[in-house]
Protein backbone atom coordinates (compact mmCIF):
# COMPACT_ATOMS: atom_id res chain seq x y z
CA UNK A 1 0.00 0.00 0.00
CA UNK A 2 1.40 3.39 -0.98
CA UNK A 3 2.09 5.42 2.11
CA UNK A 4 0.18 8.70 2.41
CA UNK A 5 1.70 11.92 3.65
CA UNK A 6 -0.74 13.64 5.98
CA UNK A 7 -1.02 17.33 6.78
CA UNK A 8 2.04 18.70 8.55
CA UNK A 9 0.00 19.22 11.73
CA UNK A 10 -0.76 15.48 11.87
CA UNK A 11 2.74 14.22 11.10
CA UNK A 12 3.56 11.14 9.00
CA UNK A 13 1.86 7.76 9.03
CA UNK A 14 3.59 4.46 9.54
CA UNK A 15 6.62 3.47 11.58
CA UNK A 16 9.35 4.08 9.03
CA UNK A 17 12.46 5.47 10.72
CA UNK A 18 15.04 8.01 9.60
CA UNK A 19 17.91 6.25 7.79
CA UNK A 20 21.25 5.86 9.47
CA UNK A 21 22.94 8.38 7.19
CA UNK A 22 20.60 11.21 8.26
CA UNK A 23 23.30 12.93 10.32
CA UNK A 24 26.19 12.10 7.99
CA UNK A 25 25.85 15.08 5.65
CA UNK A 26 25.14 12.90 2.61
CA UNK A 27 22.46 14.15 0.26
CA UNK A 28 19.05 12.54 0.25
CA UNK A 29 18.37 10.50 -2.88
CA UNK A 30 14.91 11.57 -4.00
CA UNK A 31 12.67 10.46 -6.88
CA UNK A 32 9.67 12.46 -8.13
CA UNK A 33 7.18 11.23 -10.69
CA UNK A 34 7.33 14.29 -12.97
CA UNK A 35 9.09 17.60 -13.50
CA UNK A 36 6.76 19.91 -11.56
CA UNK A 37 7.22 17.93 -8.36
CA UNK A 38 10.96 17.87 -9.09
CA UNK A 39 11.06 21.66 -8.97
CA UNK A 40 8.90 22.03 -5.86
CA UNK A 41 10.97 19.49 -3.91
CA UNK A 42 14.18 21.07 -5.20
CA UNK A 43 13.14 24.41 -3.76
CA UNK A 44 12.34 22.90 -0.37
CA UNK A 45 15.25 20.48 -0.21
CA UNK A 46 17.87 22.81 -1.63
CA UNK A 47 21.40 21.46 -1.55
CA UNK A 48 20.38 18.63 0.78
CA UNK A 49 18.68 16.63 -2.00
CA UNK A 50 19.69 14.86 -5.19
CA UNK A 51 16.56 14.37 -7.33
CA UNK A 52 15.64 12.18 -10.27
CA UNK A 53 12.40 12.91 -12.15
CA UNK A 54 10.74 9.89 -13.72
CA UNK A 55 8.63 11.44 -16.49
CA UNK A 56 11.01 13.91 -18.21
CA UNK A 57 10.19 17.47 -19.25
CA UNK A 58 7.60 17.54 -22.02
CA UNK A 59 6.26 14.05 -21.39
CA UNK A 60 2.88 12.87 -20.15
CA UNK A 61 2.93 11.64 -16.52
CA UNK A 62 -0.58 10.17 -16.86
CA UNK A 63 0.80 7.23 -18.83
CA UNK A 64 4.57 6.95 -18.53
CA UNK A 65 6.70 3.92 -19.44
CA UNK A 66 9.56 3.77 -16.91
CA UNK A 67 13.07 3.04 -18.14
CA UNK A 68 15.55 0.66 -16.46
CA UNK A 69 17.30 3.74 -15.04
CA UNK A 70 14.02 4.80 -13.40
CA UNK A 71 13.70 1.42 -11.71
CA UNK A 72 17.26 1.67 -10.39
CA UNK A 73 16.84 5.24 -9.15
CA UNK A 74 13.57 4.35 -7.43
CA UNK A 75 15.12 1.28 -5.82
CA UNK A 76 18.01 3.38 -4.50
CA UNK A 77 15.85 6.33 -3.39
CA UNK A 78 15.59 7.40 0.23
CA UNK A 79 12.33 9.13 -0.57
CA UNK A 80 9.80 8.96 -3.43
CA UNK A 81 7.25 11.73 -4.06
CA UNK A 82 4.18 11.34 -6.26
CA UNK A 83 1.20 13.57 -7.01
CA UNK A 84 -1.70 11.21 -6.42
CA UNK A 85 -5.28 12.18 -7.32
CA UNK A 86 -5.05 9.54 -10.08
CA UNK A 87 -2.30 11.33 -12.02
CA UNK A 88 0.04 8.35 -12.12
CA UNK A 89 -2.74 5.78 -12.53
CA UNK A 90 -2.56 5.27 -16.31
CA UNK A 91 -1.80 1.59 -16.98
CA UNK A 92 -0.95 1.44 -13.25
CA UNK A 93 2.60 2.39 -14.27
CA UNK A 94 3.58 3.89 -10.94
CA UNK A 95 2.29 1.01 -8.82
CA UNK A 96 4.12 -1.45 -11.09
CA UNK A 97 7.31 0.58 -10.80
CA UNK A 98 7.13 0.61 -7.00
CA UNK A 99 6.68 -3.15 -6.88
CA UNK A 100 9.56 -3.74 -9.28
CA UNK A 101 11.82 -1.36 -7.33
CA UNK A 102 10.93 -2.83 -3.94
CA UNK A 103 9.18 0.30 -2.73
CA UNK A 104 5.62 -1.00 -2.39
CA UNK A 105 5.58 -2.09 1.26
CA UNK A 106 3.34 -0.49 3.85
CA UNK A 107 6.23 1.42 5.40
CA UNK A 108 8.03 2.32 2.18
CA UNK A 109 9.21 5.97 2.01
CA UNK A 110 6.66 6.94 -0.67
CA UNK A 111 4.69 10.15 -0.13
CA UNK A 112 1.75 11.85 -1.82
CA UNK A 113 2.40 15.57 -2.22
CA UNK A 114 -1.27 16.38 -2.85
CA UNK A 115 -2.28 15.27 0.66
CA UNK A 116 -4.52 17.91 2.22
CA UNK A 117 -5.73 19.30 -1.11
CA UNK A 118 -9.49 19.55 -1.66
CA UNK A 119 -10.02 17.62 -4.91
CA UNK A 120 -11.99 18.57 -7.99
CA UNK A 121 -13.79 15.70 -9.72
CA UNK A 122 -14.17 14.48 -13.30
CA UNK A 123 -17.58 14.23 -14.94
CA UNK A 124 -17.00 12.72 -18.40
CA UNK A 125 -18.17 9.23 -19.33
CA UNK A 126 -15.88 6.57 -17.95
CA UNK A 127 -14.30 8.94 -15.44
CA UNK A 128 -17.33 10.06 -13.40
CA UNK A 129 -16.41 10.77 -9.80
CA UNK A 130 -12.68 10.28 -10.27
CA UNK A 131 -10.37 12.88 -8.78
CA UNK A 132 -8.91 15.46 -11.13
CA UNK A 133 -5.12 15.31 -10.63
CA UNK A 134 -4.15 18.83 -11.79
CA UNK A 135 -4.24 20.44 -8.36
CA UNK A 136 -0.92 22.28 -8.84
CA UNK A 137 -2.53 24.73 -11.30
CA UNK A 138 -4.03 26.49 -8.25
CA UNK A 139 -1.03 28.17 -6.63
CA UNK A 140 -2.48 27.62 -3.16
CA UNK A 141 -2.22 23.88 -3.73
CA UNK A 142 1.39 24.33 -4.77
CA UNK A 143 1.94 25.84 -1.33
CA UNK A 144 0.44 22.72 0.22
CA UNK A 145 2.75 20.54 -1.87
CA UNK A 146 5.70 22.51 -0.48
CA UNK A 147 4.48 22.06 3.10
CA UNK A 148 4.13 18.33 2.54
CA UNK A 149 7.61 18.12 1.05
CA UNK A 150 8.99 19.96 4.07
CA UNK A 151 7.22 17.59 6.46
CA UNK A 152 8.56 14.47 4.74
CA UNK A 153 12.12 15.74 4.39
CA UNK A 154 12.19 16.90 8.01
CA UNK A 155 10.83 13.59 9.22
CA UNK A 156 13.59 11.51 7.63
CA UNK A 157 16.37 14.09 8.04
CA UNK A 158 15.60 15.87 11.33
CA UNK A 159 19.11 17.22 11.64
CA UNK A 160 18.33 19.54 8.74
CA UNK A 161 14.70 20.28 9.58
CA UNK A 162 15.45 23.98 10.18
CA UNK A 163 16.90 24.24 6.67
CA UNK A 164 13.83 22.64 5.11
CA UNK A 165 11.56 24.90 7.14
CA UNK A 166 13.41 28.05 6.04
CA UNK A 167 13.48 26.95 2.40
CA UNK A 168 9.77 26.10 2.43
CA UNK A 169 8.83 29.38 4.11
CA UNK A 170 10.73 31.44 1.50
CA UNK A 171 9.27 29.41 -1.36
CA UNK A 172 5.71 29.59 -0.03
CA UNK A 173 6.05 33.37 0.31
CA UNK A 174 7.09 33.54 -3.36
CA UNK A 175 4.05 31.46 -4.31
CA UNK A 176 1.76 33.61 -2.17
CA UNK A 177 2.94 36.73 -3.98
CA UNK A 178 2.28 35.03 -7.32
CA UNK A 179 -1.23 34.05 -6.20
CA UNK A 180 -2.03 37.58 -4.99
CA UNK A 181 -0.81 39.09 -8.25
CA UNK A 182 -2.91 36.63 -10.26
CA UNK A 183 -6.04 37.59 -8.35
CA UNK A 184 -5.41 41.28 -9.00
CA UNK A 185 -4.53 40.80 -12.66
CA UNK A 186 -7.45 38.53 -13.52
CA UNK A 187 -9.85 41.03 -11.97
CA UNK A 188 -9.16 43.11 -15.10
CA UNK A 189 -10.85 40.49 -17.31
CA UNK A 190 -14.63 40.99 -17.66
CA UNK A 191 -16.67 38.08 -16.31
CA UNK A 192 -18.14 37.33 -19.75
CA UNK A 193 -14.64 36.75 -21.14
CA UNK A 194 -13.47 34.39 -18.39
CA UNK A 195 -14.01 31.24 -20.44
CA UNK A 196 -10.76 29.28 -20.75
CA UNK A 197 -10.74 26.82 -23.67
CA UNK A 198 -7.95 24.23 -23.73
CA UNK A 199 -7.35 20.80 -25.25
CA UNK A 200 -7.37 18.85 -21.97
CA UNK A 201 -9.72 19.93 -19.19
CA UNK A 202 -6.81 20.35 -16.81
CA UNK A 203 -7.74 23.81 -15.53
CA UNK A 204 -10.59 23.07 -13.10
CA UNK A 205 -8.47 23.99 -10.08
CA UNK A 206 -7.22 27.12 -11.82
CA UNK A 207 -10.73 28.15 -12.83
CA UNK A 208 -12.11 27.62 -9.32
CA UNK A 209 -9.29 29.67 -7.81
CA UNK A 210 -9.41 32.61 -10.22
CA UNK A 211 -13.03 32.88 -11.30
CA UNK A 212 -12.98 31.27 -14.75
CA UNK A 213 -15.13 28.67 -16.48
CA UNK A 214 -13.42 25.76 -18.21
CA UNK A 215 -14.02 24.61 -21.78
CA UNK A 216 -12.09 21.72 -23.33
CA UNK A 217 -12.01 19.05 -26.01
CA UNK A 218 -11.40 16.13 -23.63
CA UNK A 219 -11.50 16.13 -19.86
CA UNK A 220 -8.35 14.19 -19.02
CA UNK A 221 -5.49 12.71 -21.04
CA UNK A 222 -6.39 9.16 -22.04
CA UNK A 223 -6.35 6.89 -25.07
CA UNK A 224 -9.62 8.29 -26.43
CA UNK A 225 -8.70 11.97 -26.53
CA UNK A 226 -9.38 14.32 -29.43
CA UNK A 227 -12.14 12.19 -30.95
CA UNK A 228 -14.44 13.70 -33.62
CA UNK A 229 -17.31 13.58 -31.14
CA UNK A 230 -15.32 15.56 -28.58
CA UNK A 231 -14.34 18.19 -31.17
CA UNK A 232 -17.94 18.53 -32.36
CA UNK A 233 -19.18 18.92 -28.79
CA UNK A 234 -16.76 21.76 -28.10
CA UNK A 235 -17.63 23.50 -31.38
CA UNK A 236 -21.26 23.46 -30.29
CA UNK A 237 -20.35 25.08 -26.98
CA UNK A 238 -18.29 27.76 -28.70
CA UNK A 239 -21.26 28.79 -30.84
CA UNK A 240 -23.14 29.64 -27.66
CA UNK A 241 -20.36 31.74 -26.15
CA UNK A 242 -18.43 34.87 -26.99
CA UNK A 243 -15.02 33.24 -27.14
CA UNK A 244 -12.08 35.28 -28.37
CA UNK A 245 -9.17 32.89 -27.82
CA UNK A 246 -8.23 29.22 -27.69
CA UNK A 247 -5.22 27.72 -25.92
CA UNK A 248 -3.16 24.60 -26.45
CA UNK A 249 -0.94 22.92 -23.88
CA UNK A 250 2.72 22.11 -24.26
CA UNK A 251 2.32 18.44 -23.33
CA UNK A 252 -0.47 17.49 -25.80
CA UNK A 253 -0.74 17.06 -29.56
CA UNK A 254 -1.95 20.44 -30.90
CA UNK A 255 -3.80 19.02 -33.91
CA UNK A 256 -7.18 18.67 -32.22
CA UNK A 257 -7.17 22.32 -31.11
CA UNK A 258 -5.93 23.38 -34.53
CA UNK A 259 -8.99 21.67 -36.00
CA UNK A 260 -11.24 23.51 -33.55
CA UNK A 261 -9.57 26.78 -34.53
CA UNK A 262 -10.14 26.13 -38.24
CA UNK A 263 -13.77 25.12 -37.81
CA UNK A 264 -14.69 27.89 -35.37
CA UNK A 265 -12.62 30.73 -36.81
CA UNK A 266 -11.24 31.44 -33.34
CA UNK A 267 -7.48 31.81 -33.13
CA UNK A 268 -5.16 29.87 -30.86
CA UNK A 269 -3.84 32.71 -28.74
CA UNK A 270 -1.07 30.95 -26.90
CA UNK A 271 0.45 27.88 -25.29
CA UNK A 272 -0.07 26.89 -21.66
CA UNK A 273 1.86 24.59 -19.35
CA UNK A 274 -0.05 21.83 -17.57
CA UNK A 275 1.61 18.45 -16.92
CA UNK A 276 5.23 19.45 -17.41
CA UNK A 277 7.71 22.26 -16.99
CA UNK A 278 9.25 23.89 -20.04
CA UNK A 279 12.71 23.05 -21.33
CA UNK A 280 15.67 24.52 -19.41
CA UNK A 281 16.26 28.14 -20.27
CA UNK A 282 12.65 28.81 -21.29
CA UNK A 283 10.15 30.93 -19.29
CA UNK A 284 8.38 27.80 -18.04
CA UNK A 285 11.40 25.90 -16.76
CA UNK A 286 10.28 26.16 -13.11
CA UNK A 287 6.96 25.83 -11.29
CA UNK A 288 6.84 29.58 -10.63
CA UNK A 289 7.94 30.24 -14.21
CA UNK A 290 5.32 28.00 -15.82
CA UNK A 291 2.52 29.51 -13.75
CA UNK A 292 3.74 33.04 -14.46
CA UNK A 293 3.85 32.25 -18.17
CA UNK A 294 0.33 30.80 -18.04
CA UNK A 295 -1.05 33.78 -16.18
CA UNK A 296 0.55 36.29 -18.52
CA UNK A 297 -0.65 34.43 -21.62
CA UNK A 298 -4.23 34.18 -20.36
CA UNK A 299 -4.34 37.79 -19.22
CA UNK A 300 -2.96 39.15 -22.50
CA UNK A 301 -5.39 37.05 -24.57
CA UNK A 302 -8.64 37.55 -22.65
CA UNK A 303 -8.36 41.02 -21.13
Amino acid sequence: MIRTLLLITLGLTGSWLAPAWADSGAKLKVVTTYSILYDIVSNVGGERVEIHSLAPVGSNPHEYDPLPLDVQKTSDADLVFYNGLNLEAGNAWFDKLLRTAGKSGENAPVFRLSAGVTPQYLTSSGHEGSEDPHAWLDVRNGMQYARNAQAALSQIDPANAATYQANAAAYIEQLQQLHSKALADFAQIPAARRYLVTSEGAFKYFCAAYGFEAGYIWEINAENQGTPQQVIALLGQLKQRQVSALFVETSVDPRSMQMVARESGIAIAGTLFTDSLGLPGTPGDSYVGMLTSNFETILASLR
